[in-house]
């Protein structure tokens, strides 16, 4: 996918998307092809893959909860953001919320601070730690299948107060169950919602937004 196919789609998806949104969506192909030279983060052969597989998936996000997250100032912490992925195009999508990105791979932060850096984003700080360490309660939580949810949850368990965004793909019924049983999560709390439905790409089928809603906060 190329730039111009990127921003087709997504001025289709998104009415009111600025220049300057798009300018920053268009340098991101240069930046992460100049750091993934030096830094590898993303496999080689997916780095042309670019807009398809890491920006067009991080916004599947905001295909999914534009109205709960446009133009409201909210803290999202990013937790495993590698690269910077979904934190950077959701921080882009969104500059009205402020944006934690953290990982505990050091050359992995280097690569999203060096990015958040060249982009002008002022909307988001780099942390390079374990989300046990982070002091902070944010409002949302993001993450691309750092780990299975049962792992995931203990490492957030406080750290937030409206819900958790997750993406992952395959068959997640048996795991969803397990983590509603296994941290009481109340019924009908935990969302799950085909990107494919958004976006009709061969390399959606399978993926999917989870929504983990904090019905008693």
């Amino acid at each position: 996918m190329t730039y111009n196919d990127f921003i087709n789609i997504l001025t289709d998806k998104f009415h009111g998307l600025t220049d300057e949104q798009k300018e920053k969506f268009r340098a991101m192909e240069g930046i992460y092809k100049e750091w993934n030279a030096k830094i590898n983060v993303i496999s080689r052969k997916d780095i042309d893959g670019l807009y398809l597989h890491h920006v067009l998936h991080s916004l599947a996000i905001a295909g999914y909860a534009y109205d709960e997250l446009a133009g409201r100032q909210l803290k999202i912490l990013d937790l495993g953001t590698g690269g910077g992925f979904p934190g950077i195009p959701l921080a882009i999508m969104f500059p009205e919320a402020q944006f934690t990105l953290c990982d505990s791979v050091g050359k992995k932060i280097i690569v999203a601070q060096e990015a958040v850096k060249a982009l002008g984003l002022t909307n988001v700080v780099t942390v390079n730690d374990r989300a046990e360490n982070l002091p902070d309660r944010y409002d949302y939580i993001v993450s691309r299948a750092v780990t299975s949810l049962d792992k995931f949850m203990p490492w957030v368990k406080g750290k937030y107060s409206k819900g958790i965004f997750y993406l992952k793909g395959g068959d997640v019924v048996e795991e969803i169950a397990n983590v509603m049983g296994q941290f009481r999560l109340a019924k009908g709390s935990v969302h799950t919602w085909p990107i494919d439905s958004w976006v009709n790409d061969a390399y959606f089928d399978g993926k999917l937004v989870i929504f983990i809603e904090n019905i008693c906060n």
